[in-house]
């Protein structure tokens, strides 16, 4: 049996394809690559809904439009640095967290600091931001994104179709609101991800397949990306939803789901 699969991208004209359904790894790779295009820009078939933190759009506006004091950067494509998922490196101590102080002289400016532990960052005068020591998603501007936006999995993932172009899908993430380097993080993650995960994903988009089953687990493409993509991406941006206590549209166990407000 075929499947027909046409392109409903205003402005894009694309012609009909016609996929076997059961045969997917007889595609050839061109034809692979344009359908996962497609299912991004489309959207893929997941569910968008979930649940979002009670800040009003003034806090977000405000934490979007905070400088921090310090450069940050990826420094290159952290999967290369750690080519191994499992290097004892990528170990942050449980305790550690990322601290803010806002400037008392300029309350839209403030300093990152990683910390021992919720105790040293009091003492020290820091709001704790998220849990696991700081990184490249640690700003004030990408906590507003993560705050704004339950759902992230399918606009990234429409800027994961542009990964084999780094500038467009930096234009495209920078455009959700991502700071650069949160923003180039991002990138390498999806680009580590398409590598490990591809045929994965297609199969899970075209079956699809929510973002959680009945069960609660997470879905083939999503537990590929966790493997694969997950441990250095949660070591080199520091910040996540979950360490950040945001709830998302990606249903988790209460034990991942971090206790945090942001009042800073």
């Amino acid at each position: 049996m075929l499947a027909k699969l046409n392109s409903s991208v205003p402005g894009l004209y694309l012609p009909r394809l016609y996929l076997p359904k059961l045969c997917l790894p007889k595609l050839y790779l061109p034809r692979l690559y344009l359908v996962v295009f497609i299912l991004v820009v489309q959207g893929g078939c997941v569910s968008t809904t979930g649940s979002i933190d009670a800040y009003s759009s003034e806090q977000l506006a405000r934490f979007s439009s905070s400088e921090v004091n310090q450069t940050i950067s990826t420094n290159g494509d952290p999967y290369l640095k750690y080519p191994d998922r499992t290097d004892p490196r990528l170990r942050v101590p449980e305790a550690a967290v990322c601290g803010v102080k806002v400037l008392q002289e300029n309350p839209l400016r403030y300093s990152l600091a990683s910390y021992s532990s919720v105790a040293e960052a009091s003492i020290s005068g820091a709001d704790v931001t998220h849990f696991s020591s700081c990184g490249t998603c640690s700003t004030l501007k990408d906590l507003a994104v993560y705050l704004g936006q339950p759902n992230l999995t399918v606009p990234v993932r429409r800027c994961a179709a542009f990964s084999l172009i780094k500038p467009l899908a930096m234009q495209c993430l920078k455009n959700i609101g991502f700071s650069n380097a949160c923003a180039e993080t991002w990138y390498f993650n999806a680009k580590h991800t398409r590598k490990n995960c591809a045929a994965v994903c297609l199969k899970s988009w075209l079956a699809g397949e929510p973002f959680n089953n009945k069960a609660g687990d997470l879905n083939a493409c999503l537990t590929c990306d966790e493997e694969y993509s997950g441990p250095v991406f949660k070591f080199s941006a520091g910040r996540t939803r979950r360490n950040s206590g945001i709830t998302s549209a990606i249903q988790r166990g209460a034990e991942e789901q971090s206790n945090l407000q942001h009042n800073y």
